[in-house]
């Protein structure tokens, strides 16, 4: 494949990978309220869960894999980056652990939404059950509580997005550097990171509430970041596509005319 072929390719998978994962979770956060019902009581989400019937199971499913599709483009951005490097004669040293951090990060958030797919369900289910004692209902919000944190403050929040701020700067880095994309999605790029790792204090504040939280980050980094990944796409594809190239030559002298 061509490197303005693969460049192109590349580019279309991010800003696809980005808009389908707006629509599936904005139908999650219709149908849902998320991401705001993560910190309601176990009691509040776990009520809701079960409201939603499989629809909702299905919606969670569509949210993980739609996330996951982003990998393709992630790891294709790390063949783009090489050719423009030996390109350029640049060396890249940091290109391999910047691709494993950014899958990693996509792997993490891909475990933590699937969570929702094969463990929620069965502990809604089992909280409901107007047969169960109350001892089995405190069970439950025990295990909903232990796997909540496990898989969604700590790995799907905190390892999900702190690896993909990790990879964002690394990519916003070297757009600056190779020019593979426009210097302003950079700046895009570190923009972004800093909302998101505000956000951080969110997932602390679940482990000690008294931690400061700036409950805006959360929105603003996601639609920043989002906007990010748009405009790294778009770039790809404009920065790849061929310019008509200007003469050099003058132009020829008009030809005197003839009575």
């Amino acid at each position: 494949m061509q490197s303005s072929t693969l460049s192109r390719v590349t580019g279309a998978l991010f800003i696809l990978a980005a808009l389908v994962f707006a629509v599936t979770s904005s139908t999650l956060s219709a149908t849902f309220e998320w991401p705001a019902i993560l910190r309601k009581s176990p009691d509040t989400i776990l009520t809701s869960f079960r409201a939603g019937g499989v629809t909702l199971i299905w919606t969670w499913f569509a949210v993980a894999w739609s996330y996951a599709f982003l990998l393709a483009p992630l790891v294709l951005l790390r063949r783009v980056i090489e050719r423009r490097a030996s390109e350029t004669n640049q060396s890249i040293p940091y290109l391999e652990l910047a691709t494993i951090i950014g899958s990693v990060s996509v792997v993490a958030s891909l475990l933590g939404f699937l969570r929702w797919v094969f463990v929620v369900p069965g502990l809604a289910e089992m909280y409901a059950d107007p047969a169960a004692h109350a001892t089995t209902r405190e069970a439950v919000v025990a295990a909903f509580y232990a796997q909540h944190q496990l898989g969604g403050a700590l790995l799907g929040e905190h390892i999900g997005q702190l690896l993909s701020i990790i990879w964002t700067v690394l990519i916003s880095v070297t757009i600056l550097r190779t020019r593979i994309a426009h210097p302003w999605v950079a700046a895009l790029g570190f923009v972004a990171s800093a909302f998101y790792t505000l956000n951080q204090a969110n997932m602390i504040a679940t482990a000690i509430p008294s931690f400061p939280v700036w409950h805006p980050a959360a929105l603003i980094g996601s639609l920043l970041w989002a906007a990010w990944i748009i405009a790294l796409g778009a770039s790809l594809i404009l920065r790849a596509t061929p310019q008509p190239a200007r003469s050099t030559h003058p132009a020829p002298a008009a030809s005197p005319q003839t009575a």
